[in-house]
């Protein structure tokens, strides 16, 4: 069994497993209270005046508590990544490195903006991590890369790859996520793709 984890850990494409590891280390890191999520989350004021620039990094990596939301997001984030890394992306990790930056540099400015603007900054104010809204991010590319391909929801329904961020969406927000940031996403997204 652990040769099998081992094997399919090490098949995994650079990025995706770089990322994996990274958010697994960080958020067992703060649930075993070695790193603090104080030091990790989005803060533009002290970005800009105190120059903790990896707060526009790790913001990405922390997935909150180790709950039933993370393994999905574990699982999404492993699946979908992989997917878009190996077959989308094949033979162009570059690419695929400047996408993830690319959707992290456009997460991160609607929630800067957002905050900015009157009537919207406070619900911008609550989001402080972003990590759940790039593995969003990168199944909303996956679906739309993939459209027609059939996929079952716990085997409750069956519908069309096209409609996954939909269903993943009104999963999050039954399990108490909240959807601004991926909603965001959505609809930024759709007139790029």
């Amino acid at each position: 069994m652990a040769q099998a984890i081992e094997e399919w850990y090490k098949q995994m494409p650079v990025i995706t497993r770089s990322y994996l590891t990274a958010a697994v280390a960080i958020t067992i890191g703060c649930s075993l209270e070695i790193i603090s999520p104080y030091h990790l989350y989005l803060n533009p004021k002290l970005v800009v005046k105190h120059y903790q620039f990896w707060r526009l990094i790790t913001n990405f990596l922390y997935f909150r508590k180790m709950d039933l939301d993370f393994m999905f997001h574990m699982f999404f984030l492993a699946r979908y990544c992989k997917l878009l890394e190996e077959n989308t992306f094949r033979g162009r990790t570059a690419d695929f490195f400047y996408m993830l930056l690319f959707g992290a540099s456009v997460l991160t400015g609607i929630v800067l903006i957002g905050g900015m603007i009157p009537y919207l900054s406070a619900s911008f104010a609550r989001i402080i991590f972003l990590s759940n809204s790039l593995t969003f991010m990168m199944v909303y590319v996956w679906s739309k890369q993939n459209p027609f391909i059939h996929m079952s929801f716990l085997g409750l329904f069956t519908f069309t790859a096209a409609y996954l961020p939909w269903v993943l969406l009104g999963f999050s927000v039954l399990v108490g996520a909240s959807a601004w940031v991926d909603l965001l996403v959505c609809s930024y997204f759709q007139s790029l793709l």
